[in-house]
Parts: structure tokens; C-alpha cells; sequence
């Protein structure tokens, strides 16, 4: 995703990033208060790569990432707080295109979808506003690694580049775990498989709705693609 990111931020969009975790249970011979630092670092490292300087986290515990009230509670008050145009999440899925998803990651983006959801609802969580933080109606969300994609962007080039610099950032996170393919590999076998469903040579695709568009039953769709 990354080199998508890349794309954005160099034609003038602000883009940030909310970190659920630190990342801290990813590394087996590392105690999760040293990894934690380390994948904060990186983590930050490899978003200025693509041009992104505002990296929030939540501090949940990694790697047992529950779904929660609490949790569409904190991405709701960072909507609200950021008031975004657009809203990009991992995909929820069991099983999706690098296999099965896991847990942390199904969490994540079931809890997103639903705090774009509750951003925009006043009687949801009215201690925000409260806090002053007022609803906001996000307009697109994009989901990343969905099986059924419906959109793409075209990183072919200098973004394929920022994208692949953006992995290698985390270094130490990488050389933590054997046999990890370099991101000078991955990333273009990734985006190369991706492009060929564009007719470019390298992409990024996305599952894309806009939350502004009667839903699809109204249009007389099937909601398939």
C-alpha cells in the first residue's frame, strides 16, 4: 500500500497513519519491550519514506487484537479528530490474497469499517462531542488486499521505488525473521500480479466504495463484481 501512499503524498495529499499496536508480539527472539521500540521506529521511519509524518498509535496489545466497543471508539475519535476525505483499512477477510489473514489483521479492519460508520453518527459515542470532536462523514473507504477489487493506481516507477524503500525502513524488524523475502523482491511480485489486472506493469489495488453513493439494491445492482 505504500507505494499507492506515495503516489498521493507527492501530488499534495496529507495523508497519516493510526497504528493499532507497536507490533511488539512479531518477533520470537526478541522480548515483545524491545520489539515494541523497534517497530516503532520503524514503523515511523517507513512512513517518511512515502511522504507521511503523522504516525498515531493506540497502544492495544499486538497480537491479540480484540474487536471491540473501546476499539471503533478510539479510530472513531481519530476520524473525527483528522476529519478525512478518505479512510484506507486492510482487509477483513479469512482468507485473502497472501493466504490466511490473521487475526490482528481481521480485527483491525472490521473495527475500522465500522468506526467510519460511527464517525459520522452523533448518538454514537456522544462523549466526543462532548470532547468537541463533531461527527464526519467520511466520503471513500478503500480496502487493500481484498479479493474483489474494484480500483487500482498505477505505481509504476518512482513510487514501485518509495514502496519497496518503505519496507526496507524496517530493517530491524526484517532481519528478525528468517527467511523473510527482501522487499526488493516481495514488493514488485506483489505489485507486478496486481498490475496485470490494470494492463500496467505495477499496481496497487483496492476495494473501493463511496459512502456517498446510494447502496447498490436502490440501483437495482446485485452488489457483485
Amino acid at each position: 500500500m505504500s507505494a499507492a501512499v506515495s503516489i498521493w503524498t507527492s501530488r499534495g495529499v496529507e495523508v497519516s497513519y493510526l497504528m493499532l499496536t507497536r507490533g511488539e508480539a512479531g518477533m520470537d527472539s526478541t522480548p515483545p519491550e524491545q520489539t515494541g521500540v523497534l517497530r516503532t521506529a520503524d514503523e515511523i521511519a517507513g512512513a517518511a519514506e512515502v511522504g507521511v509524518h503523522q504516525v498515531d498509535f493506540l497502544d492495544y496489545p499486538d497480537g491479540v487484537l480484540d474487536y471491540s466497543v473501546a476499539l471503533r471508539r478510539d479510530i472513531t475519535r481519530t476520524i473525527r479528530a483528522l476529519r478525512p476525505d478518505v479512510v484506507c483499512v486492510g482487509t477483513w477477510e479469512i482468507e485473502y490474497v497472501a493466504g490466511l489473514n490473521q487475526s490482528d489483521h481481521r480485527a483491525a479492519g472490521l473495527a475500522a469499517i465500522d468506526a467510519v460508520r460511527d464517525a459520522g453518527n452523533r448518538w454514537v459515542f456522544r462523549e466526543l462531542s462532548d470532547d468537541g470532536l463533531e461527527p464526519w462523514s467520511v466520503r471513500w473507504l478503500l480496502v487493500a488486499a481484498h479479493t474483489q477489487p474494484t480500483h487500482g493506481v498505477d505505481v509504476t516507477g518512482e513510487p514501485l521505488e518509495r514502496g519497496v524503500a518503505s519496507l526496507e525502513a524496517h530493517n530491524g524488524y526484517l532481519a528478525g525473521i528468517p527467511g523473510h523475502p527482501a522487499p526488493r523482491e516481495m514488493i514488485p511480485m506483489i505489485t507486478q500480479m496486481q498490475g496485470r489486472a490494470m494492463g500496467v506493469p505495477n499496481a496497487v489495488l483496492f476495494r473501493a466504495w463511496d459512502l456517498n453513493a446510494p447502496p447498490s439494491i436502490a440501483r437495482g445492482e446485485s452488489g457483485e463484481r
